[in-house]
Protein backbone atom coordinates (compact mmCIF):
# COMPACT_ATOMS: atom_id res chain seq x y z
CA UNK A 1 0.00 0.00 0.00
CA UNK A 2 1.26 3.40 -0.54
CA UNK A 3 1.29 6.32 1.78
CA UNK A 4 2.01 9.94 1.78
CA UNK A 5 3.92 11.39 4.65
CA UNK A 6 4.04 15.25 5.19
CA UNK A 7 6.80 16.13 6.92
CA UNK A 8 5.53 19.59 9.19
CA UNK A 9 8.52 21.86 10.27
CA UNK A 10 8.58 25.86 12.59
CA UNK A 11 10.03 26.90 9.08
CA UNK A 12 11.51 30.03 11.65
CA UNK A 13 13.31 27.37 13.35
CA UNK A 14 14.23 25.56 10.21
CA UNK A 15 15.33 28.86 8.28
CA UNK A 16 17.78 29.40 12.25
CA UNK A 17 19.64 26.18 11.49
CA UNK A 18 23.12 27.02 11.01
CA UNK A 19 24.22 25.99 7.65
CA UNK A 20 26.41 22.70 8.98
CA UNK A 21 23.23 21.66 11.15
CA UNK A 22 21.55 21.77 7.45
CA UNK A 23 23.96 20.54 6.13
CA UNK A 24 24.47 17.26 8.63
CA UNK A 25 20.04 17.18 8.05
CA UNK A 26 20.23 17.24 4.73
CA UNK A 27 22.83 14.39 4.77
CA UNK A 28 21.08 12.40 7.29
CA UNK A 29 17.65 12.21 4.87
CA UNK A 30 19.99 11.36 1.39
CA UNK A 31 21.29 8.75 3.94
CA UNK A 32 17.86 7.29 5.07
CA UNK A 33 16.87 7.40 0.99
CA UNK A 34 19.56 4.90 0.01
CA UNK A 35 18.22 2.77 3.32
CA UNK A 36 14.75 3.37 1.80
CA UNK A 37 15.57 1.92 -1.59
CA UNK A 38 16.92 -1.09 -0.37
CA UNK A 39 14.67 -2.64 2.12
CA UNK A 40 11.88 -1.57 -0.46
CA UNK A 41 9.91 1.52 0.67
CA UNK A 42 11.09 4.12 -1.47
CA UNK A 43 8.80 5.59 -4.44
CA UNK A 44 9.98 9.74 -3.85
CA UNK A 45 10.87 12.08 -1.33
CA UNK A 46 11.08 15.81 -2.02
CA UNK A 47 12.30 18.77 0.53
CA UNK A 48 9.77 21.87 -0.64
CA UNK A 49 11.24 25.73 -0.65
CA UNK A 50 9.19 27.78 1.75
CA UNK A 51 5.96 28.53 1.78
CA UNK A 52 6.66 32.40 0.60
CA UNK A 53 7.67 31.01 -2.69
CA UNK A 54 4.24 29.47 -3.24
CA UNK A 55 1.39 29.84 -5.33
CA UNK A 56 -2.01 28.90 -3.41
CA UNK A 57 -4.70 28.21 -6.19
CA UNK A 58 -8.60 28.22 -5.54
CA UNK A 59 -11.06 27.58 -8.68
CA UNK A 60 -14.86 28.95 -7.75
CA UNK A 61 -17.09 29.43 -10.23
CA UNK A 62 -15.22 28.51 -12.84
CA UNK A 63 -12.27 31.30 -11.84
CA UNK A 64 -9.11 30.84 -10.76
CA UNK A 65 -7.60 32.78 -8.19
CA UNK A 66 -3.83 32.68 -6.96
CA UNK A 67 -2.52 34.55 -3.82
CA UNK A 68 1.13 34.32 -3.01
CA UNK A 69 1.91 32.03 0.37
CA UNK A 70 1.93 31.13 2.84
CA UNK A 71 -1.69 30.96 2.94
CA UNK A 72 -1.85 29.59 6.57
CA UNK A 73 -1.23 31.05 9.79
CA UNK A 74 0.74 28.71 11.50
CA UNK A 75 3.66 27.85 13.28
CA UNK A 76 4.25 24.68 10.80
CA UNK A 77 4.69 24.75 7.63
CA UNK A 78 5.16 21.87 5.04
CA UNK A 79 8.78 21.45 4.56
CA UNK A 80 9.01 18.28 2.17
CA UNK A 81 7.60 14.82 1.70
CA UNK A 82 8.26 11.11 1.17
CA UNK A 83 5.94 8.58 -0.90
CA UNK A 84 6.60 5.44 0.65
CA UNK A 85 5.00 1.70 -0.24
CA UNK A 86 3.98 0.07 3.05
CA UNK A 87 2.72 -3.41 3.82
CA UNK A 88 0.50 -1.20 6.74
CA UNK A 89 -0.23 1.84 8.88
CA UNK A 90 2.10 0.56 11.51
CA UNK A 91 4.31 0.08 9.03
CA UNK A 92 4.01 3.17 7.37
CA UNK A 93 4.24 4.84 10.67
CA UNK A 94 7.74 2.97 11.67
CA UNK A 95 9.44 4.19 8.67
CA UNK A 96 8.07 7.66 8.97
CA UNK A 97 9.52 7.64 12.64
CA UNK A 98 13.21 7.35 11.07
CA UNK A 99 12.87 10.77 8.97
CA UNK A 100 15.86 12.36 10.30
CA UNK A 101 13.42 15.59 10.80
CA UNK A 102 11.05 14.24 12.49
CA UNK A 103 11.85 15.08 15.71
CA UNK A 104 11.84 18.82 14.64
CA UNK A 105 8.46 18.90 13.93
CA UNK A 106 5.42 16.89 12.99
CA UNK A 107 4.69 13.93 10.56
CA UNK A 108 1.45 13.12 8.92
CA UNK A 109 1.42 9.40 7.23
CA UNK A 110 -1.96 9.26 4.77
CA UNK A 111 -2.65 6.10 3.15
CA UNK A 112 -3.26 6.55 -0.80
CA UNK A 113 -6.70 5.50 -2.03
CA UNK A 114 -8.09 4.52 -5.53
CA UNK A 115 -10.48 6.60 -7.39
CA UNK A 116 -14.04 5.32 -7.85
CA UNK A 117 -15.98 5.57 -11.37
CA UNK A 118 -19.04 3.99 -11.31
CA UNK A 119 -18.09 1.28 -8.42
CA UNK A 120 -14.71 0.59 -10.45
CA UNK A 121 -11.48 1.17 -8.40
CA UNK A 122 -8.66 2.64 -10.37
CA UNK A 123 -5.42 3.85 -9.46
CA UNK A 124 -4.77 7.49 -9.44
CA UNK A 125 -1.15 7.09 -10.82
CA UNK A 126 -2.54 4.79 -13.73
CA UNK A 127 -1.66 6.69 -17.05
CA UNK A 128 -3.75 5.35 -20.20
CA UNK A 129 -2.96 6.67 -23.45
Amino acid sequence: MKYLCLIHLDGKKLAALPEAEMSALNARHLELNESLVTSGHFIEAEALEAPETAAFLHVRNGKTSVVDGPFAETKEQLAGFYFIEARDLNEAIQVASRFPSAPMGTVEVRPCRDLVVDGVAHKASRISR
